[in-house]
């Protein structure tokens, strides 16, 4: 499952399930600009990078509001500075789609026209003092002047009355329940219950609660995955760093296999023995 180990589809969450809808990505736009009272649905472009495999950049959200705005979200339950790289290659990624799409020209004359850019995190984690807002410039070169910067907004307030606050709500529910019953689907379906009692995301979540289920069970199997893998990939490199101490003991030919065994308990007597034969063949 190491070095073979195939490439996993990505897997949806609960966010990025719920800002699929337009219905619920409109109100999140209302809710990072209300003083835009006329917005449709239909204004709104979901431009969120989309990929096949797991191993290539690919962010949380992306929309487009007309050819007025472009914003990226990434949520977040680690607080993590290198966000603002990651939200910066997404948006570069992202303008080279939108130039394309447009059919404009970066190597022509005429300037091209682009959308104000706007970039958030949602942190669902928990932290002392959460700033609102982290750049490029200030956390990662003493807020020296830069030849590009980058200031992504931090969004953390709990809020029942706006989607974003309350998917907020939703993440910190969970991560209590998890807290309580481990990964099982008992948290998914308690996290359910008490946000539907609230008011936190309720038509959302009647609407496609065994969706939810499904999801997050999911993910709860993907964590599992990639923590064996990470187990694989140590025990090989132990293997290997092993094989690589028997191997100079052997050539040294001072101790006997049943010594070195005990000195290198990672590698089978079976293992030693393959081994001093190679050894000794090229010897």
């Amino acid at each position: 499952m190491t070095e073979g180990m195939p490439k996993r589809k990505i897997k949806d969450s609960v966010f990025t399930n719920l800002f699929q809808d337009r219905k619920y990505l409109l109100q999140l736009y209302k809710t990072l600009h209300p003083e835009d009272c006329n917005v449709t649905e239909e204004e709104i472009a979901d431009v969120t990078i989309k990929h096949v495999l797991v191993d290539a950049d690919y962010n949380d959200l992306g929309f487009s509001v007309g050819n007025r705005l472009m914003i990226l979200i990434e949520s977040q339950s680690t607080w993590t500075l290198n966000i603002i790289i990651r939200a910066l290659m997404y948006l570069i990624q992202t303008y080279h789609d939108y130039f394309k799409r447009t059919n404009q020209n970066l190597y022509g004359s005429k300037k091209v026209n682009m959308p104000i850019p706007e970039l958030y995190m949602i942190f669902t984690g928990e932290r002392k003092n959460i700033p609102d807002t982290i750049s490029l410039s200030k956390e990662f070169f003493d807020e020296a002047k830069i030849a590009i910067d980058a200031e992504v907004k931090v969004l953390y307030q709990e809020n029942e009355k706006d989607i974003i606050g309350q998917y907020i709500i939703f993440s910190k529910v969970y991560n209590e329940q998890r807290k309580l019953y481990g990964k099982t689907k008992q948290a998914v379906t308690e996290t359910i219950r008490i946000c539907k009692d609230r008011n936190v995301l309720k038509e959302y979540l009647e609407s496609k609660e065994q969706e939810v289920v499904d999801i997050m069970m999911t993910l709860f199997d993907d964590e599992q995955i990639l923590k064996a893998y990470a187990k694989d990939i140590d025990d090989n490199a132990t293997h290997r760093e092993a094989k690589k101490m028997a191997e100079k003991l052997i050539r040294k030919g001072k101790m006997s296999l049943d010594e070195i065994a005990d000195c290198v308990p990672a590698l089978t007597f079976d293992e030693l023995k393959k081994l001093e034969a190679e050894v000794l063949q090229l010897t």
